[in-house]
């Protein structure tokens, strides 16, 4: 569906400026943004993804991955066409850097499905999120109305004008920290570290739930300067922040092979100097996957994949000696 977008500016001769995200995309007539999905109509910036989604399945929250946002609970999930990066080894390009079928929902009827499906809300996911800004800030305050969930999956790409405005319908996000190198950024994913950064801090001071994933690519982000700097900074910001490492696998244009566990359990235990919930995803191991009291060290939430069992909490408290968690029930 073609709808006007939002945040853009209209130069000499048609030619528009989008100011969703950091990219800044100038477009002459019939051109489109690196998203794929805005584009320059006679002056006007356009987008065609509109309520039109890629694919919608019920997820377990662990998934996304939230670890600490109401635990074995399940989310009616959902994403669009495209994405406003470029990323050389993304695990998702064939419908975030591909044009794909989708099929059309309203913001209404997404809303009835969640409903339908008893979820505690709508996961936005799959691809990137923040690309789908009008469809989002539509739906966003329906899901409210019915006390569901909003939740981003997101690279955290977008200008501050536009988040100002989601922010406050947001009540849960998981962000991909790529890398804490511009120069990573520039390379490997087509875009700017430092908004990024911004936006976390801005998700974090608006009192969303947040939790930070970062892949471990070897050679690309996985020396122990990079791995250092980057749990400098999530403890910066918390150091009750849930920090998920993610194991890369060779896909689209990258061949690097893929991540050791060596370099997964080595970067865990680096984070755990300084963060209290370090998680470990895509490795075929135990350790990284259970959340234990930081102060008693109490099983709180056992994990084995995506079937998940709390066992220790007393709402968001360690049922054995009431350290608060800040995890959501």
């Amino acid at each position: 569906m073609i709808k006007n977008a939002q945040y853009f500016d209209t130069l000499d001769n048609d030619v528009v400026v989008c100011r969703l995200c950091p990219a800044n995309c100038r477009l002459t007539a019939g051109k489109q943004g690196i998203c794929k999905c805005r584009f320059n109509q006679n002056g006007t910036l356009v987008t065609d993804n509109y309520g039109e989604l890629v694919t919608i399945a019920i997820d377990p929250i662990e998934k996304k991955p939230l670890y600490h946002y109401y635990p074995s609970k399940d989310i009616l999930s959902t994403g669009a066409n495209g994405c406003n990066f470029g990323c050389v080894h993304c695990q998702n390009w064939t419908i975030s850097q591909e044009k794909v079928k989708t099929m059309y929902v309203s913001p209404q009827d997404l809303v009835e499905t969640a409903i339908q499906h008893q979820s505690i809300g709508v996961a936005f996911t799959y691809t990137e999120p923040l690309i789908w800004y009008e469809y989002i800030m539509d739906t966003a305050p329906l899901l409210r109305e019915k006390d569901l969930k909003v939740v981003l999956v997101t690279n955290g790409y977008i200008n501050a004008e536009p988040l100002s405005h989601l922010v406050g319908y947001v009540d849960a996000a998981n962000i991909d920290l790529k890398g804490m190198r511009p120069e990573f950024y520039r390379r490997m994913c087509k875009g700017k570290l430092e908004p990024i950064l911004d936006n976390i801090r801005a998700f974090a001071e608006e009192g969303v739930h947040l939790e930070i994933t970062n892949l471990i690519i070897p050679g690309a982000n996985d020396s122990a300067k990079d791995i250092d700097a980057l749990i400098d900074f999530v403890a910066s910001i918390s150091d009750s922040i849930p920090l998920h490492f993610s194991a890369y696998h060779p896909d689209y244009k990258f061949t690097a092979p893929p991540t050791p566990i060596e370099t997964m359990l080595s970067a865990r235990q680096a984070a755990l100097k300084k963060l209290k919930y370090v998680y470990l995803g895509n490795v075929a191991i135990n350790e990284g996957s259970d959340t234990v009291c930081p102060q008693c060290e109490s099983l709180l939430v056992k994990r084995d994949r995506y079937y998940t069992l709390v066992k220790g909490l007393r709402g968001s408290c360690c049922d054995g000696c009431g350290f608060d968690t800040g995890i959501v029930q």
